[in-house]
């Protein structure tokens, strides 16, 4: 499949800042920085602005790299293509009985930054500037631009037994001879386009399943309860 770059239509001042990191959030950035330089991600950039970073933790623990990208994203020409609604896409599932739930994993590295706008994805580190290759997280057309890719990949499969909700997949069916035949074209589909699973967050063949903050089976849509828990210790 042939995917468009992104594009920005931008312009940045020159004026940037470093933001201060623990010994932790160093080694994670040097880390994050080698592995990404070798996988072609990032380059080393001469542009003469860049945005900070800084890290946050990921419910296992772990540190997560996020460029600030506030500034290019006020200067960014919009992309307006339609992310769909979650209300419309969760009551496709009604009179279904057997789902599947598909986690995209690092599939916004398939699209690439336009040639000539990589400058403007730059990033300051005390260990240098590098700039980003393909489409980062944190960008404002990111999610735009990403579901518009997957409702191409699955153009005919959409609203028949899938729905895609940016890196979210779920195949629903109404038996499991079915399903097995969903699931399969599904898996097929994404080793096409070379997009992969994320296989500890994927459920397969359940008749009970976890979807944009639903609990989605045969007897229709629940909250998912450890949502509707967190919410009202906050409102507490």
């Amino acid at each position: 499949m042939d995917i468009p770059p992104l594009s920005f239509h931008a312009s940045l001042e020159e004026k940037c800042v470093i933001y201060s990191l623990s010994n932790q959030d160093s080694e994670t950035l040097r880390a994050y920085i080698s592995e990404n330089v070798e996988k072609g991600f990032i380059r080393p950039s001469s542009s003469s602005t860049g945005a900070p970073v800084l890290f946050v933790k990921k419910k296992d623990g772990g540190l997560c790299l996020c460029v600030d990208y506030r500034k290019l994203n006020a200067v960014t020409r919009n992309n307006r293509y339609p992310v769909p609604p979650m209300n419309q896409l969760l009551t496709i599932f009604n009179r279904f009985t057997i789902f599947s739930k598909i986690d995209l994993h690092g599939a916004y590295n398939l699209l690439r930054i336009q040639e000539g706008d990589e400058h403007l994805t730059a990033f300051r580190t005390k260990y240098g500037s590098y700039e980003y290759l393909v489409m980062p997280f944190g960008l404002t057309n990111a999610p735009a631009s990403f579901q518009n890719l997957v409702n191409d990949i699955f153009s005919d499969f959409l609203d028949i037994f899938v729905v895609v909700y940016l890196d979210d997949i779920m195949v629903f069916s109404g038996s499991e001879e079915e399903h097995v035949k969903h699931v399969a074209s599904v898996l097929q589909r994404l080793r096409d386009n070379n997009l992969f699973a994320k296989a500890s967050k994927c459920v397969l063949h359940s008749s009970r399943v976890e979807y944009l903050g639903y609990v989605v089976s045969s007897d229709g849509l629940k909250m998912d309860s450890s949502k509707v828990q967190k919410s009202s210790i906050g409102l507490s």
